[in-house]
């Protein structure tokens, strides 16, 4: 008998709670993306059907029921790159995985931000992305990995010329160099300075896609940007570095 109060009462409680995180983690995954827009239509879309239900619209409702079928088909080939990356996070361990700790975190920064510096001093260019909350699993499978612990003085061999991972984005997740020669999303804003080259291109692309914080190295300008949810903070130094990304991190853990 207790058995079965206990399992009557704490059931829809449960049930509850999986359908919360369920949704709190697609909200969290879709945000910022183009899905969001997407969703807002069919949600708008949504809305109209139910009231064609309530108001017993016949023919609104029957071009609904009929649009249905053909629609689950197309949301499914547009966002298959979503879909699969969605999948792939599932299995990941850094989703639940505790951040860096503070001391942690501070020796990363540190030698990205040291590494910044002496590229920006040498005229190398470079693009290092620090994956925050969202994966960037799908943009490793285009470059080599490397898994090693994040050093300046590594991030300083890659990005050498006639290295042959200096090409392309070096990926940086929990504390460690996950791959690099990655290629991203180049961004098709018109209204783009012509003074930005591939690499600030690529960067805002793939800062418009995921939550990850992107530095750009210019070898032509010697100057250090940094890339943010589609915003571009240019001619930053090795302190500020550290400074927007700690801020950047702690508001996402929060």
């Amino acid at each position: 008998m207790n058995y079965l109060f206990l399992n009557s009462t704490f059931r829809p409680a449960i049930e509850i709670l999986v359908l919360w995180f369920l949704i709190y983690r697609i909200i969290l995954f879709l945000t910022g993306t183009r899905a969001v827009k997407v969703l807002i239509g069919i949600a708008v879309l949504l809305l109209t059907f139910l009231v064609a239900q309530v108001f017993d619209l016949t023919v609104v409702g029957w071009l609904f029921t009929k649009l249905f079928g053909i629609s689950v088909i197309a949301l499914l080939v547009i966002f298959s790159p979503e879909i699969r990356q969605g999948l792939s996070q599932l299995g990941q361990r850094h989703i639940f995985a505790s951040p860096l700790k503070d001391e942690e975190l501070d020796q990363v920064l540190h030698q990205i931000s040291e590494a910044a510096d002496n590229l920006s001093k040498e005229k190398l260019g470079a693009l290092i992305a620090i994956e925050i909350k969202d994966s960037l699993n799908a943009y490793t499978e285009s470059g080599v990995i490397v898994d090693a612990r994040v050093s300046a003085d590594l991030i300083q061999a890659i990005f050498t010329p006639n290295n042959p991972l200096h090409d392309g984005a070096v990926i940086i997740r929990q504390g460690r160099i996950l791959a690099a020669s990655c290629l991203f999303p180049l961004a098709h804003n018109k209204d783009l300075s012509r003074i930005f080259g591939t690499r600030h291109r690529a960067a805002l692309g793939l800062s418009e896609e995921t939550d990850a914080a992107l530095i750009i190295i210019s070898e032509e300008r010697r100057d250090i940007s940094l890339v943010y949810r589609g915003r571009l903070f240019k001619d930053i130094s090795k302190e500020e570095i550290i400074t927007k990304i700690k801020e950047i991190i702690k508001t996402k853990n929060a």
